[in-house]
């Protein structure tokens, strides 16, 4: 048996990978684990308390995830979005896995032009009385007034501290990135990209926005990280290679 490890993202937490998660669980004999960052809440805006933590406490947690699983399972599959991509290529690099998935992974950027195009969408969608019920509302306003300036300074120290670690990964790696982001504009992947050594195969998702396994393209996102997960031409071209 496999073990597969997802993490989540910066100011979020195990229900933002949850219907992927949920998905590998039913299809496959794999154990899965979605460890709940330091700091970080269940659900939207719950729970949420990033006053004291710090980046090494992320990376500590996933870290002792990824051992835990090793002790168990030989192969291990590591998936990570937004800011869980980058400690999950920080995991790979280190110790090593089986294959490496990338959704809506924040390299850096931050996009405030898109942001905004979100926010006049909430606008429309409150005129027909459909904004409670918009995800991406939720997650904006369940984080409003939480997130101290200090943590996100301690966000930008793990883009520092992950960053070098791209150049290290030696597995196949499979990045998934919306067009509609408003946080990770898709543009960046290039630079992603550029820094993983061999080549990573790359899926744009038209209408999925940074919420990758939430949003209206949500069946597709992850029926491709399943098939890249449990196609063996990747292993096959990686030994190769």
């Amino acid at each position: 048996m496999s073990g597969c490890l997802v993490i989540h993202g910066f100011t979020g937490g195990p229900y933002e990978v949850l219907p992927l998660a949920e998905y590998l669980g039913d299809v496959t004999d794999w154990e899965i684990v979605t460890p709940k960052l330091p700091g970080h809440g269940l659900g939207a805006g719950r729970d949420l308390d990033l006053s004291t933590v710090t980046y090494k406490d992320w990376i500590n947690e996933c870290e002792e995830a990824y051992t835990d699983l090793q002790k168990r399972h030989d192969q291990i599959y590591i998936i990570g979005f937004s800011m869980g991509g980058m400690i999950s290529a920080y995991l790979a690099a280190k110790y090593g896995c089986e294959k490496l998935v990338l959704l809506s992974t924040s390299r850096r950027y931050i996009s405030v032009p898109r942001m905004t195009l979100d926010l006049l969408n909430f606008g429309r969608k409150a005129l027909t009385r459909k904004l409670k019920t918009d995800p991406l509302y939720l997650h904006y306003m369940g984080k409003y007034g939480s997130v101290p300036v200090r943590a996100t300074r301690e966000f930008l120290k793990c883009m520092k501290f992950t960053k070098p670690y791209l150049k290290e990964i030696n597995c196949p790696v499979f990045i998934a990135q919306g067009i509609q982001d408003g946080m990770v504009p898709y543009k960046t992947v290039h630079y992603l990209d550029k820094e993983i050594p061999g080549d990573a195969q790359i899926i744009y998702f038209h209408d999925s926005k940074h919420l990758i396994c939430l949003g209206e393209d949500k069946e597709i996102v992850i029926n491709a990280v399943y098939k890249f997960l449990v196609d063996d031409t990747h292993n096959a071209l990686a030994n190769n290679g």
